[in-house]
């Protein structure tokens, strides 16, 4: 069975050579113009991958991916013309699995839309076998991978997705400094061609929402190399 794509795009010349790009590619192609459309045709039909540009009429494309994550997990590369490092982590933290800057090279988008796809798969044959294990322990710190919730002596911590990973994989790797291409390899993916300094970004939002809440200092940086979490 081919795999199907939602391209989101206003302008009709840009959708249009998508469309016959990815068709070429051997994928089946369904576009939409506009915001609402959009999300009305990714919550009823199912799609291996959604092309979402972020500058949208109707509904913006944020709001799209935000209203979509409600109900589904289908992976969103985001199109834009803006290219500053936070837009790209809230379009991250909002659900997207890639963010794609305009003008882009077409051969760039094939490559990422394969990855997310691909790396797509292994994840949902593995979804339910459940692990006994999972939980890591620092101090008074909990994080259940299981049930997804992390917890400072007992009060909830609330973690978006991303930052969720990358305090697991500090965790789970105590004692060894990780640098910043690792942990944006296993918070991103291997194939991940986005700038480091977005795991900057995430490790800032870690500590603020514990280090500097808790007054504990639990993420140390080593300069040069990378971030490491080391044993209380």
């Amino acid at each position: 069975m081919r795999e199907r794509i939602l391209v989101v795009e206003d302008e009709e010349k840009l959708a249009r050579f998508l469309e016959l790009e990815l068709q070429h590619e051997g994928y089946e192609v369904e576009k939409r113009l506009d915001g609402r459309r959009a999300l009305e045709t990714a919550l009823a039909e199912d799609f291996d991958l959604i092309l979402l540009d972020v500058m949208l009429p109707g509904l913006n494309g944020m709001e799209v991916l935000r209203r979509l994550r409600q109900e589904k997990t289908t992976p969103v590369i985001l199109l834009t013309a803006r290219d500053s490092v936070m837009d790209k982590v809230a379009g991250l933290d909002a659900g997207a699995v890639d963010y794609v800057t305009k003008p882009f090279a077409i051969e760039e988008l094939l490559a990422r839309i394969r990855v997310s796809i691909k790396l797509r798969r292994p994840a949902a044959a593995a979804a339910p076998a459940a692990s006994s294990e999972g939980v890591w322990t620092w101090g008074s710190l909990v994080l259940d991978e299981n049930r997804r919730r992390v917890t400072y002596a007992g009060e909830t911590v609330s973690l978006t997705n991303r930052e969720f990973l990358m305090l697991k994989t500090l965790l789970a790797n105590k004692d060894l400094v990780l640098s910043r291409d690792t942990l944006l390899e296993k918070v991103c993916g291997y194939d991940y061609m986005g700038e480091t300094n977005i795991v900057d970004v995430y490790i800032r939002h870690i500590r603020a929402k514990i280090d500097d809440v808790y007054g504990i200092k639990m993420l140390q940086t080593v300069r040069g190399v990378g971030y490491v979490i080391r044993s209380e």
